[in-house]
């Protein structure tokens, strides 16, 4: 109906009296809305008495087709708006738990760590918070392994965030072929190299790691060329970098450590060496792990001049083995034998390689001589994990800035 709201007192009474069995049905809730409060505006609703208020709001639930419960609350809302409109929709949303600061922040330590997993992330945020009293950390000290990832996720933080050379077989006797048996105990090493690639023919250096089996300490050096002269000091230079006696030396039949220099080495510190099976190659998957989540994250896949070996092991040494070490957290592995013998392991445990050693029944045995618990302590309190992580990264960007300067 057009003008329906100019009609008269009189007029609406005669409609209502003559359309009593006819029922009208609004078509959408803003034009209905506006229609309503119009009529109560021309008819001056607020002033009129009760029986010219009761035909106005019959007149209303006629032509709208409202309910008399929805009639009285748009007239409510007339008389205390002066006009009747639709109450905008608010979504329920929860109170957020991490605020931007707490992204920003988690942004920077994934920076600073490269990005590591989320139980090793939560680690740290844990440690950042209880170890070294770090007040910002408090909420994010609490967060779950689901929710870490979510905020990675989050825009502000994506706003906040920048060919292994194979081995070659030795028909040489030396070592022997099993798989190191630890019990429990730290000193074994798993024991690789990772080569920096080649370029125009050019040999790039070779990077040495080894890992305990059963802490994850890990201490990487760099050579030149995979040689005598160069492999027998890095691993003394490696091998002296462990607060712990060593007691097994585990790698691949890459003739590179399957030779009578490596074996007399050993054999003078009288450190055990075997080395890995046939068709298993999971016998040195522990360091070969390592070489991907740590040499190849940090020092990635480019070619590396031969020339820069010295450098790269001053970093490492100085650097990249302590943050591993003290400040790094590793998932540690609890292994389950079923009824039938067969072994699972799960990953619960994320935490320090100097943590799992300080965890060590008896760990005090297995130390070097001169070296405590309490030193290893004290160097480890000296920064907290992210500002190790800071400080390591500042180390890296120096170093290749030193490549392209020589390049």
């Amino acid at each position: 109906m057009r003008q329906a709201e100019k009609l008269s007192l009189d007029q609406i009474r005669a409609f209502l009296e003559a359309s009593e069995e006819v029922r009208f049905e609004g078509e959408k809730r803003e034009e209905i809305y506006g229609w309503v409060g119009q009529t109560l505006q021309i008819h001056s609703y607020g002033k009129r008495n009760r029986a010219e208020r009761g035909l106005l709001r019959s007149y209303v639930a006629k032509l709208t087709g409202l309910s008399r419960a929805q009639v009285t609350r748009l007239i409510g809302c007339y008389l205390e708006f002066g006009e009747v409109k639709a109450p905008k929709y608010k979504r329920h949303r929860f109170a957020a738990s991490y605020t931007r600061a707490d992204i920003e922040l988690l942004a920077a330590v994934d920076e600073a760590h490269d990005t590591l997993s989320g139980p090793a992330t939560k680690r740290i945020l844990e440690r950042e918070h209880s170890e070294y009293g770090k007040k910002e950390y408090k909420r994010l000290a609490g967060i779950s392994v689901a929710h870490l990832y979510n905020l990675r996720k989050q825009s502000r933080y994506r706003e906040r965030r920048l060919h292994y050379t194979k081995t070659r077989p030795s028909p040489v006797n030396i070592g022997e072929r099993r798989k190191p048996e630890p019990e429990g105990r730290p000193g074994y090493l798993r024991v690789d190299t990772v080569h920096q690639g080649d370029q125009d023919g050019v040999k790039g250096v070779y990077h040495i790691n080894a890992v305990d089996e059963i802490t994850q300490w890990q201490v990487m050096a760099c050579v030149p060329q995979i040689s005598e002269a160069f492999l027998l000091p890095a691993l003394e230079q490696i091998l002296q970098q462990f607060p712990f006696q060593i007691r097994g030396f585990h790698s691949d039949n890459g003739s590179e450590f399957i030779n009578r220099s490596v074996a007399q080495l050993l054999n003078k510190l009288l450190i055990e060496q075997t080395k890995s099976r046939p068709r298993r190659s999971n016998d040195n998957g522990l360091v070969e792990t390592k070489n991907g989540s740590v040499i190849r994250k940090h020092m990635g896949y480019g070619h590396i001049g031969s020339a820069h070996a010295e450098v790269i092991s001053r970093f490492y040494r100085e650097h990249l083995n302590p943050y591993v070490n003290l400040h790094r957290p590793s998932a540690q592995a609890d292994v389950e034998t079923d009824a039938k013998g067969r072994k699972k392991r799960h990953y619960r445990r994320y935490q320090t390689p100097l943590e799992t050693l300080l965890a060590t029944h008896n760990h005090e045995m297995f130390l070097r001589t001169g070296q405590s618990a309490e030193k290893l302590r004290q160097q480890a309190a000296r920064h907290s994990d992210t500002e190790s992580a800071r400080q390591m990264q500042t180390a890296k960007q120096k170093l290749f800035a030193s490549f392209r300067k020589s390049a």
